[in-house]
């Protein structure tokens, strides 16, 4: 289909975001011209705010507006129990299951030597001084299933297991090779209960 160039460009543009291929940009880019001047300026005015305003957690790396995230700021959290996850949207999928009450740590990737990623890219020395300074009892290891996901795993469990607190792995319901932010609220709350020892 021959389209304008101004709208070809926002196509180009849509299919860069995952999940968005170019039959679902051109519906988008349709749906934007059928919208009126006032819904398309709210959406962009909405882009724009959450580029400016959102920003992580100074303490665990979680998506915030202020310097602490919601869940860093809840005083009903349990301080000593940190379960640590690649992504901010693994804190959502973890918090879905609705048995989990310790906090976080977004360590914002996984080692990677074929993409060049390592330890040293990763928030892991944070997470070390939030376990030496707060009193941690226990730390649940929970990067994804997938051969990133279990290297990144491997490494923490060498950092935190001489320091002789509680060590887990998230227990069965995960799926070798998927990611965390797809199951569903029940497997990653059977995940939780049934975390093991590493």
């Amino acid at each position: 289909m021959n389209y304008t160039e101004s709208i070809e460009k926002l196509i180009e543009k849509l299919v860069r975001l995952p999940g968005i291929g170019r039959r679902s940009a051109e519906r988008i880019v349709n749906y934007i011209l059928g919208a009126s001047r006032d819904e398309v300026r709210g959406l962009l005015q909405a882009v724009a705010q959450v580029k400016e305003s959102v920003r992580f957690c100074s303490l665990c790396n979680n998506l915030s507006e202020q310097e602490l995230c919601r869940i860093c700021s809840d005083p009903r959290r349990k301080k000593d129990i940190i379960c640590v996850v690649e992504k901010p949207t693994d804190v959502n999928a973890v918090e879905k299951a609705g048995n989990f009450h310790g906090v976080y740590h977004v360590l914002l990737g996984s080692i990677s030597p074929l993409e060049g990623r390592g330890p040293s890219d990763l928030k892991i020395d944070g997470l070390m001084e939030r376990i030496r300074e707060n009193n941690v009892q226990e730390v649940i290891i929970a990067t994804d299933a997938d051969t990133e996901g279990e290297t990144t795993a491997l490494y923490l469990t060498k950092l935190i297991k001489p320091l002789g607190i509680k060590l887990m792995r998230l227990g069965i319901g995960i799926p070798m090779g998927s990611n965390l932010e797809y199951a569903d609220a029940t497997t990653l709350s059977r995940a939780l209960e049934a975390r093991q020892p590493i």
